[in-house]
């Protein structure tokens, strides 16, 4: 049950349509009413191609999204996109693991995204390497980060710690100023793009039934985290409640969107790292 703890120091914003990180729910049903053919989930299949550093293409067709990381991005055809850094290093390590491997794909959420992709966590089906997950072992490289959504939390708690280790030990995208962690202070240049910010929650509201993660004194300016009534209501339940956060250090990751300042919408707990 979360706390309501309304501060006089907020407002109470008008977030129609800034939702953060959107996962678009009808994106299979819609296809399916549009007579679009969609694929089915499959449990098992031979690796075609390396698209990047989290796609793949099977044998059959189907492309596959590892689900729960985010790897550096290439362009892709995408008109003006600018090649992150790694992102060819990435592919490699992906190669290095997965190519012409058969692979055993296995589902904790929604199993399909808008795009007609698989979305699913790998591991090696045969051979030496057999059960290695492959998720994992890009995770370790520090040639992926974690990337989360609310319909699909499945490991995450392990992806988080396997990230926590390479960047620890400053492998891969964690030695690159691209990927550095932000602070409150900075997360205002980074507007547009997926970061992870660290800093002290200095104070915490519900105001209408969303939830604010402030911190900074000047709520009109620095850095805030919101949590929807929905999101609170559906995978927030059970979790520490807004208020209990006010004075904790904690890890934000998500994408960050000019709001009264910076603002990364938080639609599930695993979003938010309490470092102490």
């Amino acid at each position: 049950m979360w706390v309501t703890q309304t501060k006089t120091r907020f407002a109470v914003p008008v977030l129609a349509g800034l939702l953060g990180i959107v996962v678009a729910s009808g994106g299979v049903a819609a296809d399916r009413a549009r007579g679009v053919k969609t694929p089915e989930a499959v449990s098992e299949g031979a690796v075609a191609s390396i698209v990047d550093g989290d796609t793949l293409l099977l044998a059959s067709g189907s492309e596959v999204r590892l689900v729960g990381i985010q790897a550096p991005k290439l362009p892709l055809g995408r008109h003006n996109f600018r090649t992150w850094p790694l992102a060819a290093e990435s592919r490699r390590a992906l190669t290095a693991l997965a190519a012409g491997r058969n692979l055993r794909l296995s589902y904790g959420g929604r199993r399909i995204d808008r795009h007609a992709r698989l979305l699913a966590h790998l591991t090696i089906a045969d051979g030496v390497d057999a059960g290695l997950w492959i998720q994992g072992a890009l995770l370790e490289q520090g040639m992926a980060r974690v990337y989360s959504f609310p319909d699909n939390r499945s490991r995450v708690v392990d992806m988080l710690a396997r990230e926590r280790t390479a960047r620890a030990a400053k492998r891969g995208i964690w030695n690159h100023p691209f990927y550095a962690i932000r602070t409150p202070e900075t997360a205002s240049r980074h507007i547009g793009t997926f970061q992870l910010v660290e800093g002290r929650i200095v104070g915490t509201a519900t105001v209408r039934g969303r939830g604010y993660l402030n911190f900074g004194d000047n709520w009109k300016t620095d850095f805030t985290v919101s949590i929807s009534p929905r999101n609170l209501r559906k995978h927030w339940r059970g979790g520490p409640t807004v208020a209990s956060l006010e004075g904790r250090r904690v890890r934000v990751r998500g994408w960050l969107k000019s709001y009264n300042g910076p603002l990364i919408e938080a639609t599930h707990p695993e979003q938010i790292e309490i470092l102490r």
